[in-house]
């Protein structure tokens, strides 16, 4: 997917746990693995916004569009 979460990065920017940035966020750290680990196929606006508060960032430190092939064969229609 040519979407890249960039959560691991600012996790270890401030020395931040996936356990404790879940806890603030309000998710199960499961979930917050499925999105830290590029599997997730959506994100709610308010799920990104509590991520966006908890690491104090902007949307745009979370995510980067990343040029390449779609690895999951969709052929690009919504």
């Amino acid at each position: 997917m040519p979407i890249v979460v960039e959560i691991d990065v600012l996790l270890a920017k401030r020395k931040m746990s996936v356990g404790e940035l879940a806890d603030r966020v309000g998710i199960t750290p499961a979930n917050l693995a499925v999105l830290k680990n590029g599997r997730a196929k959506a994100v709610r606006f308010s799920t990104l916004a509590a991520l966006c508060e908890a690491l104090e960032c902007q949307p745009g430190d979370l995510l980067r569009w990343e040029d390449g092939d779609d690895e999951d064969g969709d052929d690009g229609d919504a």
